[in-house]
């Protein structure tokens, strides 16, 4: 039953709750940019960049399982809230000791784990709490939108803070993130978020929260399709991780710290993933989502990342970034389909935790190979006169940059060749014809009936 302070429900509120998010992740964004710029200009390191990323990922995935459990015995709607809250009070924290002259670049890794330890809970407990909000056939669209929101803040977060950073700083635009998040929970405290039905599968899960962590990998094990779907992701967030990380080096590098540069470049992969979530939420997606996902990681690795470690200049990387995010919109929200129609909802929270540590485990492997293999070995191999300069020089380049972009251009057909070869995998190609859609058992007053 909805309260008195819950007006919004169903698409709608699901909605309200996107609007929120979108002002949410702006701040975000507009920290994070700034941060980036300010540990690169301290440091000049492409290995510290690697370092503030991994400490602001690597708890999300390690903790996933537990966090997953809890969300299934918990209210949804309240571990959203205070995953928010507990991830906005590290940008307090920072923005106390820039105010104070006392920021160092090891409060970046210490602030990163500890919101990235709240951000464990955030997935698992939104993306179940949707599947309970809105109809199945609007599940893809709703993915979209998310994507949108992620697109958007992309676009507008880089050259706000660009603007920003010369008018209020880095405490200005510290301050208006936690203002940001501030409005997102209480958006959210506006929604009504219902709590799922109960299934076989729910019920056959309960017990310790041992063994209800472990739940979700036993889920995915005896479910041959799904554990292939999620070794596709184990191999694609491995290579892609190695793009995402250095790519604000290899601008930087390239361009002589060139913010602006950097700036349009982000902005411009907002702008992908901006007409990628669009085109998804109008379109809902391919008929079989499989395409979707696999043909969307080809599409990303070899029309995006592979042209941005080829590109030495803005024009390319301006197309680069484009495919490089309008393809992730698609395969995201085509995978996101495929699991919230074939697992219970009541589930969902432990087997989506488990399905993010199996896909995202080897992020944190490539963020701490990304910056060593940069810093002291790609780079300096592709100066002038280096070891793989006569190789890979009319490729790539020489001189600063030239090594990372030789990274992102292996990495991207690595990634490419191994997404290919998941449709020789029946368990995979045929995903959605194995998988039953989860059934939700009759309320008790629907089984009297009867």
């Amino acid at each position: 039953m909805r309260r008195w302070y819950e007006p919004f429900h169903g698409f709608s509120g699901f909605t309200f709750i996107w609007v929120g998010q979108v002002v949410s992740l702006l701040g975000t964004g507009m920290t994070r940019f700034a941060l980036t710029i300010w540990a690169y200009q301290e440091t000049g390191s492409a290995t510290v960049l690697a370092m503030v990323a991994l400490f602001s990922f690597g708890p999300t995935v390690l903790f996933s399982p537990v966090a997953g459990a809890l969300v299934d015995r918990w209210n949804r709607k309240l571990v959203v809230m205070l995953s928010d809250l507990g991830a906005g009070m590290s940008t307090v924290v920072l923005l106390l000791l820039y105010g104070t002259g006392n920021l160092e670049i090891w409060h970046l890794y210490a602030a990163g784990a500890f919101a990235s330890t709240f951000e464990s809970f955030q997935f698992p407990a939104f993306s179940a709490a949707i599947t309970t909000m809105i109809p199945r056939e609007q599940y893809t669209r709703a993915s979209g939108m998310q994507s949108l929101a992620e697109s958007i803040s992309a676009i507008a977060a880089p050259i706000l803070a660009g603007i920003l950073l010369v008018t209020i700083g880095i405490g200005g635009i510290l301050a208006l993130d936690i203002v940001t998040f501030t409005v997102a929970v209480g958006m959210i405290a506006l929604v009504h978020i219902p709590q799922p039905q109960t299934t076989r599968e729910g019920e056959s899960a309960h017990g310790s929260i041992w063994r209800e962590s472990v739940f979700g990998f036993e889920y995915i094990w005896r479910r041959p399709s799904l554990l292939g779907m999620q070794l596709v992701f184990f191999q694609s967030n491995f290579f892609g991780s190695f793009g995402w990380v250095l790519l604000p080096a290899l601008i930087l590098a390239r361009t002589g710290n060139s913010e602006l540069t950097l700036g349009a470049v982000q902005s411009t992969l907002g702008i992908g993933g901006l007409v990628g979530g669009l085109a998804l939420s109008l379109w809902g997606g391919p008929k079989r989502k499989v395409h979707g996902v696999l043909w969307g990681m080809i599409g990303q690795c070899l029309l995006g990342t592979l042209l941005m470690g080829m590109a030495r200049g803005l024009p390319l990387w301006v197309i680069g970034g484009f495919f490089t995010m309008f393809f992730i919109p698609i395969l995201n929200g085509s995978n996101q389909a495929i699991w919230q129609s074939k697992v219970a909802p009541d589930v969902q929270g432990r087997v989506f935790a488990a399905r993010r540590l199996i896909a995202q485990i080897t992020g944190p492997a490539a963020m701490l190979l990304a910056g060593p293999l940069a810093d002291r070995i790609f780079e300096p191999a592709m100066q002038p006169g280096g070891a793989l300069a006569p190789l890979f020089g009319g490729l790539v380049g020489v001189g600063p940059g030239a090594g990372i972009g030789l990274i992102l251009v292996l990495t991207a057909l690595l990634g490419a060749s191994f997404a290919a070869l998941a449709y020789l995998v029946p368990a995979v190609r045929n995903i959605e014809e194995i998988l039953p859609d989860y059934v939700a058992l009759p309320t008790p007053d629907l089984a009297q009936a009867r």
